[in-house]
């Protein structure tokens, strides 16, 4: 894999990293979201109003654009995989943004995949 199929991936791996972080953020401003159908369209408005949620639906279409830019010069059994990246990135970020708990099984688990992610560039 060359530096740059492997920046587009990292690119839309971390744009679907920010993604999630900011949907995150959006759930973490309405509190615990209970679909009804009396409140749908209020937590609708509510969720398409919200700069939060925007953003990660912003993330999210512009790393579909980025991922076949990607798939069309990486195989799919290397790329796909790759995604685990941001398991590690979203770990770090909830610990430091929202004081998410690191554990030691969390530990392990972010070290096995480092390791499997080394293993598949260097594949």
């Amino acid at each position: 894999m060359n530096a740059a199929s492997f920046a587009l991936i990292l690119t839309g791996v971390l744009l679907n990293a920010v993604a999630q972080l900011l949907l995150k953020a959006g759930t973490n401003t309405l509190g615990v979201i209970t679909p009804t159908l009396s409140n749908a369209i209020p937590l609708s408005g509510a969720i398409v109003t919200n700069p939060h949620f925007l953003g990660g639906f912003a993330c999210y279409g512009i790393s579909v654009l980025v991922w076949i830019l990607a798939l069309s010069r990486v195989p799919v059994s290397i790329a796909y995989p790759m995604l685990s990246i941001g398991y590690v990135v979203n770990a770090f970020a909830a610990w430091y943004l929202f004081g998410e708990m690191l554990n030691s099984g969390r530990w392990i688990g972010i070290g096995f995949i480092i390791v499997g992610v080394y293993l598949l560039t260097r594949s």
